[in-house]
């Protein structure tokens, strides 16, 4: 597939087939695609998450913030949730400010979900302590972003203006 023709198919999906898994293996790839993107002084700041556990999985959903503009929807349901997810961290350690680092590496992640038949959305909205708490995520990391991953139960529709 073209560059073109998969920035123009990836989109942020929110709905997912939530009993199709998407393994580590899957995770790590797309991670990998992201460490070899772009880095500030390629000083590779940020470090991952990974989730393909449904009951780790669980935990970060609850700490998420779905399309908070739709403020009646509270995200996907319990079927439609995804199977995956990415938590990019920055280590504080190495850097104490990300740039656009972790929009470098979320957009790298999506397009190589994208390729391989997947759909992702990036979320900013995130109760961070509460994640923090969670996954027991040491200060010196940033939460910065979380990718949900799965095979997508929706097609985005892009209408010509």
């Amino acid at each position: 597939m073209e560059l073109k023709d998969l920035v123009l198919k990836n989109r942020s999906c929110r709905r997912f087939h939530q009993d199709v898994a998407v393994g580590m293996s899957t995770l790590r790839q797309l991670v990998d695609l992201a460490r070899q993107s772009a880095s500030a002084a390629n000083l590779q700041p940020l470090k991952y998450i990974l989730s393909a556990d449904p009951q780790k999985n669980s935990q970060i959903f609850e700490q998420i913030g779905w399309a908070a503009y739709l403020e009646d929807w509270p995200g996907p349901a319990e079927d439609e949730r995804p199977s995956a997810y990415i938590v990019v961290l920055g280590d504080t350690r190495i850097k104490p400010s990300f740039g656009c680092d972790h929009g470098i590496a979320a957009q790298t992640i999506l397009l190589g979900a994208t390729a391989i038949g997947l759909g992702g959305c990036m979320v900013g909205s995130i109760r961070t302590e509460q994640l923090r708490g969670a996954l027991q995520i040491s200060n010196q990391y940033e939460i910065l972003l979380v990718i949900a991953i799965g095979k997508p139960k929706e097609t985005a529709v892009i209408e010509t203006v």
